[in-house]
C-alpha cells in the first residue's frame, strides 16, 4: 500500500475524535443533567457507544491491514508486538505515575492492572485508570485476531461459530469459578459483565469493521454497493438507532443496552450504519470527509487514545484541582493530549515499528 493511497483514511482519523468526544460527554452528563431536556438527557445516557464506534474502527483497520493477502506470510511476533506498542507504552507511563503519586496498591492489584488482566475482572474492571477496561477487550482482540482471520478465510461461518463457542466457553468458565469457591473477583461473571465489557460479548463490532475490510479487499460482495449518499446514511442511521435504544432505558441512571432488545439493537443497529459511515469516508468525498480529514481534526484523531486515556480518572482528577472549566476542562485535556501524543506517544511507537520492522512498512491508524 502506497502512502498516497493511505491519505483515504485521514477521514477515519479524525473520525476518532468525534468517537472520544462521546465518551466524554457519557462521563460527564451527570454534571449536565439538570440543565438539558428530557431527550437530550437520554441520547446523552448512551454516548458510551463511543468505545463500540471504536471497536468497530479497530476490527477494519487490523483486518484492512494484516487480512489483505491471505497468502502472505504471517510474523505473529512483529504483530503482538506492534500491537503491544501501540497501547501499553502511554498506558502503562500514565498508571505508573498515578500510583506513585497517589500511593501504590496491594502487588495483585497492581499486577493485574499493569497486565490488564483486571479487565477480565467484574470486581476489578475499573481499577487503576476506570476506563482501560476497554484496552483488555482491544488487547483480547489482538490476541485472537490472526486464529479469526484464518477461520474467516475459510467460511465466515466457521468464525462466527468459533466466537460463539467462546464466548459459551468463557461464561461457563465464569459460572463453574462461581459455583466452585465463590469466584470473589468474579472473573468472566456475570455474564451481563461478560456481554457488554469483555471481546467475548462484544465481538459483534468487530467483526462489523473485519467485513468492511474485506469487502473494501474484495474479498466480499459489495452489499452497500446501491446505497446512496453512504456517509450521510451511516451517519444518521448511528444517531437514530441510538435515539430509539434510548427510549429504552428504564430510568435517567441506566441504559436502554440494560435491556434485552436494546442491547441486541447495539450490537446490530449501531455496528451495520457505523460500517456504512466509515465506508462512506474512505470512498465518498462529502463536506464531512473533508472536514474529518482536516488536518487538524486528525491530529485531534490521532490524539484521541491520550485523550481517552485522561479524560476521566487520574490526570483529569489531578488537573480538577488546579483548574475546572465550565467545560469539564474538555479543551484543555485535548491539548493535554495533544501533547502527550507528539512527546511521548507517537516517538515511543515509532521507535518500536524501527526496532519490529526490518524494513519500512506503510502505518495504518489503530483506535485504542
Amino acid at each position: 500500500m502506497q502512502t498516497a493511497n493511505l491519505k483515504r483514511f485521514d477521514a477515519l482519523t479524525g473520525a476518532r475524535w468525534l468517537f472520544a468526544s462521546l465518551v466524554f460527554v457519557y462521563h460527564n452528563r451527570k454534571y449536565w443533567r439538570n440543565d438539558v431536556n428530557k431527550y437530550v438527557l437520554q441520547l446523552m445516557n448512551e454516548l458510551h457507544i463511543g468505545v463500540s464506534l471504536f471497536f468497530v474502527l479497530s476490527g477494519f483497520l487490523i483486518a484492512y491491514k494484516y487480512n489483505a493477502d491471505k497468502n502472505k506470510p504471517f510474523h505473529y511476533g512483529r504483530y503482538a508486538g506492534l500491537r503491544m506498542a501501540r497501547i501499553l507504552p502511554l498506558y502503562w507511563l500514565l498508571l505508573l505515575v498515578s500510583y506513585t503519586d497517589w500511593g501504590w496498591p496491594k502487588t495483585y492489584q497492581a499486577i493485574i492492572t499493569f497486565t490488564l488482566a483486571h479487565g477480565f475482572s467484574n470486581i476489578h474492571n475499573l481499577d487503576g485508570i476506570a476506563q482501560a477496561w476497554s484496552l483488555t477487550v482491544e488487547l483480547t482482540f489482538y490476541i485472537i485476531a490472526p486464529l479469526l482471520f484464518i477461520l474467516w478465510n475459510k467460511h465466515v461461518l466457521k468464525a462466527l461459530l468459533f466466537l460463539l463457542l467462546l464466548l459459551a466457553v468463557v461464561t461457563a468458565i465464569g459460572f463453574a469459578w462461581h459455583k466452585l469457591n465463590g469466584n470473589k473477583d468474579q472473573y468472566f461473571y456475570p455474564f451481563y459483565f461478560v456481554q457488554h465489557s469483555t471481546f467475548f460479548g462484544r465481538f459483534p463490532e468487530f467483526v462489523a469493521g473485519i467485513w468492511l475490510a474485506g469487502i473494501l479487499h474484495r474479498h466480499h460482495k459489495d452489499p452497500f454497493k446501491k446505497v446512496k449518499h453512504k456517509t450521510y446514511t451511516g451517519f444518521a442511521g448511528i444517531f437514530i438507532s441510538l435515539f430509539i435504544i434510548s427510549f429504552l432505558q428504564p430510568d435517567i441512571f441506566h441504559h436502554g443496552n440494560d435491556t434485552i432488545v436494546g442491547a441486541a439493537l447495539q450490537y446490530t443497529l449501531i455496528p451495520l450504519f457505523a460500517i456504512v459511515w466509515m465506508y462512506g469516508l474512505v470512498k465518498e468525498t462529502t463536506r464531512m470527509s473533508r472536514f474529518f480529514a482536516w488536518k487538524p481534526v486528525v491530529l485531534l484523531g490521532n490524539a484521541s487514545f491520550a485523550f481517552y486515556l485522561v479524560h476521566i480518572s487520574y490526570v483529569n482528577l489531578r488537573v480538577q484541582r488546579w483548574k475546572l472549566f465550565t467545560d469539564r476542562n474538555y479543551v484543555l485535556l485535548w491539548l493535554i493530549s495533544i501533547a502527550l501524543y507528539l512527546l511521548f506517544e507517537k516517538p515511543v511507537n515509532d521507535l518500536f515499528r524501527k526496532l519490529l520492522h526490518r524494513k519500512k512498512l506503510a502505518q495504518l491508524p489503530c483506535s485504542p
